[in-house]
């Protein structure tokens, strides 16, 4: 796969179809058409896709409240993973929120998901804590990771 052709642009509603067939594979607990709906709107809401020609194959969010950016979702579609993009696309989204003085990024993830915990770690990000039974779904606890920018 050619990375050379991987565009990373804002996040727009055409994009929510393509993105909730990514969110199927890729979580326990997907998030709806609605949920995306409203994260467009929500005025925090910073949200990034990634696309190789006109296929759309990965996306990422986060609320920059304050000097922060929250992290609420990253995925990567089956097929182009463990090529990079995930990388790629936390590093625009670094690039952008810096510009906007925010300094620091946070996040949650599954204890059980260690593909994502050491993406993570390799980004720079240190396990700060745990949240008990963050996860609705099956009552998992999830880690608290954080970075300075």
């Amino acid at each position: 796969m050619e990375l050379n052709n991987l565009e990373i642009r804002p996040m727009v509603t055409a994009d929510i179809q393509d993105i909730l067939m990514i969110e199927e594979e890729s979580f326990s607990s997907p998030w709806s058409k609605n949920a995306f709906m409203s994260e467009l709107k929500n005025q925090y809401a910073y949200y990034l896709v990634a696309s190789i020609g006109d296929k759309l194959v990965a996306y990422i969010g986060a609320w920059l409240i304050f000097e922060e950016a929250h992290i609420t979702t990253l995925a990567v579609a089956k097929e182009y993973r463990r090529q990079g993009i995930a990388t790629l696309i936390l590093e625009e989204l670094f690039k952008d929120v810096r510009e906007n003085q925010i300094n620091k990024a946070t996040l949650e993830v599954r204890v059980s998901n260690h593909k994502a915990k050491k993406l993570y770690l390799q980004e720079g990000f240190v396990e700060v804590g745990v949240r008990k039974n963050y996860y609705s779904d099956n009552k998992e606890d999830a880690v608290i990771m954080w970075k300075q920018l």
